[in-house]
Parts: structure tokens; sequence; C-alpha cells
């Protein structure tokens, strides 16, 4: 993915980084910090913190400092069904657009992922998982609704459904029909595809709660 500044650059790194897991919910994030692991001025980190504040990833609190957005429950329903209606839209427009380089990137990355899973990489593997879905819908060249993606899935707790036993794999599984339903050139099927692949994650998620009690009680094995 090509970033058009130093700030988009910064706030990617963090966006992966949240989603991941790599920063947890309530997590501080200090500025200096981030700019001294990137090799950059504090300029682009600040203006990169600015974007993932608008955008919900982080906030701003008085006498704490920025600190990773927590996951609001809530609100999750209603963020699955416009999860659903978007990422529909950006997978016919990138499927329409896909060059032969294009099929091959995005079936790299899931090679990533799932040799990620195969070494028990679980960071690696939340990280591949972003950058799958990132890169696949950035194809798509429709950078607004790909803003409003970016802000929804700010609320959506990836860190905590990739923590669920098994669950990686079953998604590497999801990821293939999804890619299996590109290559064919099947519209339908990729949408379904993609829609079951966003719906199982949560269910599995309400299932682990149910049985566990709380989120933060989910088996941290693969």
């Amino acid at each position: 993915m090509s970033f058009k500044t130093k700030e988009d650059y910064v706030a990617e790194f963090l966006r992966e980084g949240i989603l991941a897991g790599r920063f947890a919910r309530g997590a501080r994030l200090k500025q200096a910090e981030i700019a001294r692991e990137l090799d950059i001025s504090i300029t682009p980190v600040r203006e990169a913190f600015r974007m993932l504040e608008a955008e919900g990833y982080i906030h701003n609190i008085t006498h704490r400092g920025v600190v990773v957005s927590p996951f609001d429950a809530s609100a999750t329903r209603e963020i699955i069904e416009l999860r659903v209606v978007l990422e529909s839209r950006l997978v016919l427009a990138a499927m329409r657009r896909m060059s032969r380089e294009d099929h091959l990137r995005l079936a790299e990355l899931e090679r990533d992922f799932e040799h990620a899973i195969a070494n028990g990489d679980r960071p690696a593997v939340r990280a591949m998982n972003y950058r799958f879905h990132s890169h696949f819908y950035s194809l798509a060249k429709q950078p607004q609704t790909l803003h409003f993606m970016q802000v929804l899935w700010a609320k959506y707790p990836f860190d905590l459904i990739n923590l669920i036993g098994g669950r990686v794999g079953r998604a590497a599984q999801e990821h293939g029909a999804i890619l299996k339903a590109i290559a064919a050139g099947d519209e339908p099927a990729a949408l379904t595809a993609v829609r079951e692949h966003i719906e199982t994650g949560w269910q599995e998620l309400q299932q682990e709660i149910a049985q566990t009690g709380s989120p933060t009680l989910i088996s941290p094995s693969p």
C-alpha cells in the first residue's frame, strides 16, 4: 500500500497495531515513543493522532494523554450491519478493478496469514489479517467508502475475536472462500463469503462471552 504523506504512514501503522492487539484497548500512546520506533519526527505522529482521534481509534483524556479507545459492545450489531453494506461495496469495486498482479498479491498476503498461523505467531496472525482486508479493500479505489470502513473498524473487537480458540484457522478458510470466488469472478459468491466472514466472527465472540462471562477471559491459544 502506498502512502501520500508521513502522517498517512503513521496512521496506518497505528491502525494496524490497534486492530491487531499490539496496542491494547485503554493503553496509553506516547508521541515520542512512536516517533522513535518509526524513526520519524514528532510532527507527523501528532497529525496521525489527530486523524485517528477523528476516526475513533484513540481518545485524548485530560491528565492521562492519548489512549486507545475501548470496545463498545452496545454498538456492535449496528456496526456489523454497516460493515456488510460497506465491505460488500468495496468487494465489488475491487473485483472489477483487480489485475492479475493484484490477485497474486492478495493470495500472497493470505499465504503470509496462514504461515503465521502455522508458526503460532499470534501478533503476526492479527497483523496479517488486517493487511489482507486493508489491501483488498484499497483496490476498490473508493477512498471515502474506505475511510468510513476504517471508522467502523475502530469500534469493532478484532483483537478479541482473533483470540478465540481456533478462530484464526477458521478465518483462513473463510478467506479461502473469498479468494476462490474472486478467482472465479463470481460476485454473488464473493459477497456471500464476505458477509459470512463478518457475521461468523461476531457470532463466535458472543458464544465465547456466554461461556466465559467476559471477553477478557477468552483463551489465548490459537
